[in-house]
C-alpha cells in the first residue's frame, strides 16, 4: 500500500491549463523534422540546443520544447497559473509536501519568465509559470494553415503505479476527475482530470512510474487527423502510427497515436466535450468494456500499455520506477487471463480482428 499524500494547510496554485512540455531528444534535427515538417507545429525560436514550437492558436512563446540530450525523456510538464502570486503558492504548497522546489526569476526556458519547478510527490517534474513572452497567434494566417493543423496543446497523460493516490494529490492541487476506469472490485486503472473546462489537462494511467504516456495536441476536426495519416503515408512514414485513427469511449475524442523518432508518444485529439459546470458528473467505465478505449471495439495494441517515456528529476537524472502492484489493465482485458466485451450479456464471443493479441 502506498503512503498517502497528506492534504495540506497551504492553498495550491490556481492552475489554468496544461501549457507546454519540455522533451529531451537525442537527435534534434530528426525531432525537428518530425514535429515541424510532418506534424506542422510552428517554430517560434531555435538554436543549436533547442527548438521552441507552438500550435496554431497559441499566443504564448511555445507549447513544446525539444532539447538535445543524451537520454530521451521528459524534463517538464508545465502549467500556466492565473496570477504571479500563484508561484508563491506553488512554493509554499510543495515545500509543505516536502518536495524539492526550485524557482528561477529568469525562467527555465526561453520565452517564459519567473517559474517554479518541483519534483512532485509522484516523481514528476512539474513547472508552474505566469509570465510569458507573447507571440503572433496564427489563427488568421490562413496562408500557413495545413490540412492537419494542430491548433493547441490539449493534455498530458502520466503513468503512475497507484492511481487513487495520484488522484487524491491532484484533487488537492485543484484538479477534478471527469472520467475514470474501474472494475467490480473498485480497482482504479486510470483517471482523467481537468482544470480547463474539457475532459482533461492530464490523466493518470496505472503502470510502473513515473513515466510520460503521451502529450496531446488538438485539431479542429477528425478530417484533420485523416489528413495527417495521408501525409504520413505519402512520406512513407506510416510506421510512426502506433494506434488509430479511431474514436475513444472515454472522452469521446477522435484520436491518433504516433511515436516520434525517440519513441515519445504523441496523441492527435479532437471532439471531446465541455465539463465546466460545477456539478459535472463523473463518467465511470468498466475496465472490461471494449468501448472504453475504442468506441468501435478494436483491440488496444500492447505497446500502448507497456511503453512510456522516462521522466527526469531537477538535476536531469532519470527518475527510478516504482512497480504497480494493483491489477494491470492490459492483463485483465487482453492478457492471457483477461476478457473484455462489446455487449455485456453475450455468452459467446466470435472471432474479432486483433483477438490474437
Amino acid at each position: 500500500m502506498s503512503t498517502p499524500i497528506p492534504t495540506l494547510a497551504s492553498a495550491p496554485p490556481d492552475v489554468v491549463r496544461a501549457a507546454y512540455m519540455e522533451l529531451v531528444v537525442t537527435d534534434l534535427q530528426a525531432s525537428r523534422d518530425f514535429y515541424v515538417d510532418v506534424l506542422g507545429l510552428h517554430v517560434t525560436e531555435e538554436d543549436g540546443d533547442a527548438v521552441y514550437l507552438r500550435s496554431l492558436e497559441e499566443f504564448i512563446h511555445h507549447n513544446l520544447v525539444l532539447r538535445k540530450g543524451p537520454v530521451a525523456a521528459v524534463a517538464a510538464f508545465a502549467y500556466r497559473v492565473r496570477t504571479p502570486e500563484d508561484l508563491d503558492r506553488a512554493v509554499a504548497f510543495y515545500t509543505e509536501l516536502g518536495c524539492r522546489v526550485e524557482r528561477r526569476a529568469e525562467g527555465f526556458t526561453k520565452g517564459v519568465g519567473d517559474s517554479v519547478r518541483v519534483e512532485d510527490p509522484l516523481g514528476f517534474p512539474y513547472e508552474f509559470f505566469y509570465e510569458v513572452q507573447h507571440v503572433e497567434r496564427l489563427t488568421w494566417s490562413y496562408d500557413v494553415h495545413s490540412p492537419g493543423e494542430l491548433v493547441r496543446i490539449d493534455h498530458f497523460n502520466q503513468v503512475t503505479p497507484d492511481v487513487p493516490r495520484a488522484v487524491k494529490y491532484m484533487e488537492d492541487l485543484g484538479f477534478r476527475v471527469t472520467e475514470d476506469i474501474q472494475d467490480e472490485a473498485g480497482t482504479t486503472y486510470a483517471a482523467w482530470m481537468r482544470r480547463k473546462p474539457t475532459v482533461h489537462d492530464t490523466a493518470m494511467t496505472g503502470g510502473d512510474g513515473p513515466r510520460m504516456h503521451h502529450v496531446a495536441f488538438a485539431t479542429h476536426e477528425k478530417h484533420n487527423i485523416i489528413a495527417i495519416c495521408d501525409k504520413l503515408g505519402a512520406l512513407r512514414r506510416s510506421d510512426a502510427i502506433e494506434r488509430g485513427p479511431g474514436r475513444h469511449g472515454v472522452s469521446n475524442a477522435f484520436y491518433l497515436y504516433l511515436r516520434d523518432p525517440d519513441g515519445h508518444r504523441v496523441e492527435i485529439y479532437t471532439q471531446d466535450y465541455y465539463t465546466g459546470d460545477p456539478d459535472n458528473p463523473v463518467v465511470t467505465w468498466d475496465v472490461h468494456d471494449n468501448q472504453r478505449r475504442d468506441w468501435w471495439g478494436n483491440p488496444v495494441v500492447p505497446s500502448w500499455y507497456t511503453d512510456a517515456s522516462p521522466v527526469l528529476d531537477l538535476d536531469g537524472n532519470v527518475q527510478p520506477l516504482t512497480a504497480r502492484t494493483d491489477d494491470s489493465e492490459m492483463a485483465v482485458t487482453i492478457g492471457a487471463d483477461g476478457f473484455s466485451y462489446t455487449r455485456k450479456d453475450d455468452t459467446e464471443h466470435g472471432f474479432k480482428l486483433g483477438a490474437q493479441l
